[in-house]
């Protein structure tokens, strides 16, 4: 049987201002603070962790704060996040909820076959609300802002931006087991995009990779995707994705040990940072659900050092 991946796990970008991100993802876009902890490589910055209302892989946004520019635009790069919700009436309700709250965003228009409502953050950040009538379940938040039947459903489908495919699709296919589904004119009419499936495929599962060779390498800042992550579902299935990995002579981290999730790292060929991700053991290893996000967490190997942690954090806390 060939190894499949079973969709996006999450995906993590970069902010300059973890306050003002914290507003926009829980009151404007009414997601969940799941997780509030560090980068565990650079203690010093917040690592913020967006979902659903149980936490559930397959939904979580998270962001890295660091104290840098804006990202310069372009290929190489993540370039577009998808959300997915339930229906062409809630791209309208959100169409209205963007126009009334001053959030840059476009039309609602046919992207690849569904309907989408593109808009940015504050940053810059580029998303796409797609929608999803597979009837995949949903977990609303019951806090959240946004009534439960327009509440963002998790993630899907990522857009990337390559200036040329061949080697990427060799690694997609041929290493990760992806199945090319179909293409369709980049929005801008300015090329090709290319719709890559996992497992059963669905929003939720694609990843959409744009072929834009005019434009220049982008360069990571506040408003840029750091990586993406893909879903394996338990440890076993790692352990052989990091031996087919390395099978393919494919510079990689080697296994890291993330406590809410096991995870092995590399670049694809256009140097988009990819991330393989378990599904567990999740956010309630060290917190219960209802209490997610609250405090401050640190995974084992770090809470020692809490005190020295903390003193260094600012504030994070909605007023």
């Amino acid at each position: 049987m060939t190894m499949q991946l079973t969709g996006i796990h999450h995906l993590t970008a970069i902010t300059a201002n973890a306050p003002e991100n914290l507003r926009f993802y829980t009151r404007t876009l009414g997601l969940r603070l799941v997780k509030k902890t560090v980068n565990q490589d650079d203690t010093s910055a917040y690592h913020l962790f967006y979902a659903d209302g149980l936490a559930s892989p397959g939904t979580d946004l998270t962001f890295f704060d660091w104290p840098v520019g804006r990202e310069r635009r372009g290929t190489h790069s993540v370039s577009r996040t998808g959300l997915r919700v339930g229906s062409l009436e809630t791209l309208r309700w959100w169409k209205d909820r963007f126009a009334e709250l001053k959030v840059k965003a476009g039309e609602i228009r046919a992207v690849g076959g569904r309907q989408t409502l593109d808009f940015e953050d504050q940053e810059g950040q580029r998303f796409r609300l797609t929608v999803d009538d597979s009837g995949a379940p949903s977990h609303p938040w019951e806090k959240s802002p946004v009534p439960a039947e327009h509440q963002i459903k998790g993630l899907g489908p990522i857009t990337m931006s390559v200036p040329d495919i061949a080697n990427t699709e060799t690694i997609l296919v041929h290493v990760m087991n992806m199945t090319k589904t179909s293409q369709y004119p980049s929005p801008d009419g300015t090329g090709e995009v290319h719709v890559f499936s996992m497992g059963d495929g669905g929003p939720a599962a694609e990843l959409h990779v744009a072929v834009e060779p005019d434009l220049p390498a982008a360069h990571q800042g506040a408003g840029a995707v750091h990586h993406v992550a893909f879903r394996v579902p338990d440890l076993e299935t790692l352990h052989a994705w990091t031996e087919r990995i390395r099978g393919f002579r494919v510079p990689s981290s080697g296994e890291v040990e993330r406590y809410y999730f096991r995870s092995l790292y590399f670049r694809e060929p256009n140097g988009v940072l990819f991330e393989l991700a378990t599904d567990g053991p999740g956010f309630s290893v060290d917190e219960p659900l209802e209490k997610l996000g609250e405090t401050l967490s640190l995974p084992p190997f770090l809470e020692p050092r809490r005190e020295q942690i903390e003193a260094r954090l600012k504030p994070l806390a909605l007023q």
